[in-house]
């Protein structure tokens, strides 16, 4: 696990542009989300000021998924774009050491892409995360979960599938975006998509989010429901890429990327 964190952290830093998206593009949204929650919050009514916490809060959250997904679905794909993958695979690295040794590289870029986000939501709009309180490890640590089981699941599709199926690594995250109710209540939804986003844990979790914004405390009921939501995905994400793994290996896929 340690050795494929070095290996993952070397390539970091020998490739300075490659944390654009821990530095740059988290910075990017807090500005964007921020300066639409200032211009919505510019009104004396309570609901101008709730709609701008929820858009701070929420993308401040929705980078803890993003991040935990992006990290250990580009930490494989790395080993497809640099014609590696056969060299992981004779070696004597574990499947399961070979993923939590991307994981635990992602949870530094994890840090440091939500890092980046507090102290910009802080720096340029006065929004401090952190007086949310304590609620928000609970509703964090199911949305990292989350991530985890939406990027073991896109790795499983490019086993199957090949290198096509990588675009899926960015583009589920904008399916599940609007679909999780991160900036608004569910309720907003066009009636026809509102069991689906109910089945979703991430709506849960920013469920519990609002709450907190709303100074109302933390809805352990949804938590609970986000946490074991998230646990089923990781689960049922684990079973895939293990079947997909078989396949790969029986019918020779390997020469894909070869």
């Amino acid at each position: 696990m340690r050795a494929i964190s070095r290996r993952h952290a070397y390539v970091l830093v020998r490739s300075p542009h490659r944390l654009f998206d821990v530095t740059l593009w988290p910075l990017v949204d807090v500005v964007l989300f921020g300066s639409l929650a200032a211009f919505v919050g510019t009104g004396d009514s309570s609901g101008a000021a709730t709609a701008s916490g929820y858009l701070l809060a929420g993308i401040v959250l929705w980078h803890v998924i993003y991040q935990s997904q992006i990290s250990l679905s580009t930490g494989f794909l790395e080993e497809t774009w640099t014609r590696n993958l056969l060299n992981m695979m004779v070696t004597p690295v574990r499947e399961v050491e070979y993923v939590a040794g991307v994981a635990l590289f992602g949870m530094v870029k994890l840090v440091m892409g939500v890092g980046v986000m507090v102290l910009g939501a802080l720096a340029f709009f006065s929004f401090e995360t952190w007086s949310l309180g304590w609620g928000l490890i609970p509703i964090a640590i199911t949305l990292l979960i989350v991530g985890w089981a939406i990027s073991l699941f896109v790795i499983g599709l490019v086993l199957r599938f090949g290198t096509g199926a990588e675009a899926l690594a960015w583009g589920v995250m904008f399916v599940l975006l609007p679909l999780s109710g991160v900036f608004y209540p569910i309720d907003a939804l066009p009636p026809v998509l509102q069991p689906l986003a109910l089945a979703l844990p991430t709506t849960h979790a920013f469920s519990a989010l609002r709450q907190l914004v709303d100074g109302g405390g933390l809805n352990w009921t949804q938590v609970g429901i986000a946490a074991v939501g998230s646990i089923a995905m990781v689960v049922l994400a684990a079973g895939f890429l293990v079947r997909m793994l078989m396949l790969f290996r029986k019918r020779g896929y390997i020469t894909r990327y070869t």
